[in-house]
């Protein structure tokens, strides 16, 4: 249960106090970690070890401790060094591990627990029944991040990251697919949206740099119930897929910063087929031109001001008041007018998100 990463880090950090010398192996006699200098094979000694009744025996000079777990043996602790130190130290690191298979049991229960509530999976009774058992706080202010990676899942990444992650003793880090962590963040009362999205910049931050730039972070609205905890991650995974289709130059989106793409992305697409057929007559936006795409783009950034647009695209003024009237009477629609330019706005994002879903693998 407890990973070979830990066990050795563990024994490291006991032999620099201790001085000796120790390794775990498990119930079959393998090495999982060590700090002695040599490697020497166990196995027969860890089986009669095991047959014998004896928490700690003496076998060729060496300490032999039985590491249990519910009264069943999940590891054998074996020490090597001065006599005096190396019964006192081996009973010391035993018990230790003892208490981290205790900790790491808890936390899987606990992490059951988050997985079913993030996923909708538990009566309201077991939710305050399992919280109550597992002393969790039901009545704190929450909020649910998703940190994805790009690509295959790394467990070595993601082990960095969950590390990595400036946690609070009520924060909760789970994984419910194959290249995403979920954060369950517990955060202040005076808490608004600069710090969430100062912690969303944090969990960027604890990425490993080589894949830093792809990562992405969503995160939901805050709840103030645990039985609330699931309709922030609906919420931040929705974030995650809209910000995909709209919003490809940013790291972070928040649910409520997704305007009407959260909108777009619960149309369906026969009804948005119908709509851009409405709008540009049987046309489709794709042939517009390079030009004519970053006028428009530019013209939005812009609000609509004639003026700046030019600057911006350093072409005269007359030039850019040429492409408008240019584009009107392509779409007959006048981008000078706020009606005909949300419109457009509305369409072009529509055109996105078909052509996203139409790419999708479940389309």
């Amino acid at each position: 249960m407890i990973s070979n990463q830990v066990l050795q880090s563990t024994l490291d950090g006991l032999k620099q106090i201790s001085r000796v010398d120790m390794c775990v192996v498990d119930t079959e006699g393998i090495v999982l970690a060590s700090t002695f200098s040599e490697s020497v094979d166990f196995r027969d000694s860890v089986i009669a070890f095991e047959n014998s009744p004896a928490e700690s025996q003496v076998i060729s000079n060496y300490q032999f401790f039985k590491v249990l777990d519910d009264s069943h043996l999940e590891y054998v602790l074996i020490a090597s060094g001065n006599t005096d130190d190396v019964y006192m130290a081996g009973k010391m690191t035993a018990f230790q591990l003892q208490c981290l298979l205790v900790a790491y049991k808890e936390r899987f229960d606990k992490d059951n627990f988050i997985k079913n509530l993030l996923l909708d999976n538990l009566l309201l009774v077991d939710i305050y029944n399992r919280a109550k058992k597992l002393h969790i706080d039901t009545e704190v202010r929450r909020v649910v991040y998703i940190l994805e990676l790009s690509g295959e899942k790394d467990a070595g990444n993601l082990e960095l990251v969950r590390g990595g992650l400036g946690t609070r003793p009520g924060d909760f880090i789970t994984e419910i697919d194959e290249k995403s962590v979920i954060i369950v963040k517990e955060i202040l009362l005076s808490d608004g949206q600069k710090e969430l999205n100062s912690y969303a910049e944090e969990m960027l931050e604890s990425v490993p740099e080589e894949i830093r730039r792809s990562a992405l972070v969503a995160f939901g609205t805050v709840v103030g119930e645990l039985k609330d905890v699931s309709r922030s991650y609906k919420e931040a995974r929705m974030a995650l897929n809209v910000g995909k289709i709209f919003f490809e130059d940013r790291q972070i989106i928040a649910y409520n910063r997704l305007g009407i793409g959260r909108l777009i992305y619960q149309l369906p697409l026969p009804l948005c087929k119908m709509f851009i057929r409405e709008v540009f007559d049987g046309k489709s936006p794709d042939e517009f031109d390079e030009e004519t795409l970053t006028t428009i783009n530019k013209f939005f950034e812009n609000s609509l001001n004639v003026s700046e647009t030019s600057r911006q695209l350093y072409i005269h003024r007359n030039t850019l008041v040429y492409r408008l009237d240019k584009l009107q009477k392509q779409t007959g629609l006048d981008l000078r007018v706020f009606d005909d330019a949300i419109t457009l706005k509305i369409a072009l994002m529509v055109v996105k998100y078909m052509r996203h879903m139409e790419k999708s693998p479940d389309y």
